[in-house]
């Protein structure tokens, strides 16, 4: 399996449970185009947030198992459930660089009248979650649990509904909203129709800690051939919803 490169590259490599990642991987790579990356992923066990700390941690072990294999430059974890629950543990045991993402919470309440943070289950349960909230929240923070928002967006990335989708979302006042699950980035747009407010994420932000960690200078590029390998869960559809990043349509078409 580690031969998928030639001999000695060092791949950044990237884990979530399904196409959530995707977006923090498409951001990264029109940063580093010339890097190489392997996207590793677990469609079929979606969604990561309804798992407990003990089950969670054991599938995401067995897969950095692999990732360690390819010895990567760099491994990011697109998921901000894994990184909650699991990113202190996995740095911990392996050797190389581990980048995590988490709920934008500090730019998104630094104005806000009131924040909401969007999330999984287990995100929203997190003492990393808890903590951001604390030391940034300002106070007018709260983190709300959306249990089957990230698996319906897994099923239906080419069939998004905006009339299931604002049935899913909590009925909230509120000036800003953060969205703590990267796979809630597809539905963005109907976020911000339903709040009408300003929409943060983490996707920027953990680009650029790649790069520092990389010591690369971004580019910012739009790369149609970007040179990425998929391994695990659906590689097909995860590479073509990879692909359709680079061409967004409307939301809901697949044509």
């Amino acid at each position: 399996m580690n031969d998928i490169f030639e001999e000695g590259c060092a791949p950044v490599c990237f884990f979530d449970s399904g196409i959530g990642g995707l977006t923090l991987l498409h951001e990264c790579v029109k940063r580093l185009p010339d890097k190489k990356f392997i996207y590793f992923a677990d469609n079929y066990n979606v969604p990561y947030g309804n798992y407990i700390c003990e089950q969670l941690l054991k599938k995401v072990d067995a897969i950095f198992s692999q990732i360690a294999e390819f010895n990567p430059s760099a491994a990011v974890i697109a998921c901000n459930t894994v990184t909650a629950q699991c990113a202190a543990y996995l740095r911990e045991k392996y050797s190389f660089p581990i980048i995590g993402i988490q709920p934008a919470i500090k730019p998104a309440a630094a104005s806000a009248r009131r924040c909401v943070v969007l999330a999984t289950p287990a995100t929203a349960a997190s003492s990393s979650v808890k903590e951001l909230v604390e030391r940034f929240g300002r106070g007018v923070t709260e983190v709300i649990a959306c249990r089957e928002l990230a698996s319906y967006i897994e099923s239906n990335i080419f069939n998004l509904s905006e009339q299931s989708i604002f049935e899913m979302l909590p009925e909230v006042d509120t000036d800003t909203v953060v969205l703590g699950c990267t796979h809630y980035v597809y539905i963005k747009d109907y976020v911000k129709a339903k709040y009408c407010c300003p929409i943060f994420d983490g996707l920027e932000g953990t680009a650029k800690h790649l790069c520092n960690i990389l010591g690369d200078v971004e580019n910012n590029q739009k790369i149609l051939n970007a040179d990425v390998k998929f391994i695990g869960g659906d590689e097909e559809k995860n590479e073509k919803v990879f692909k359709s990043l680079f061409f967004p349509k409307k939301a809901g078409s697949e044509k």
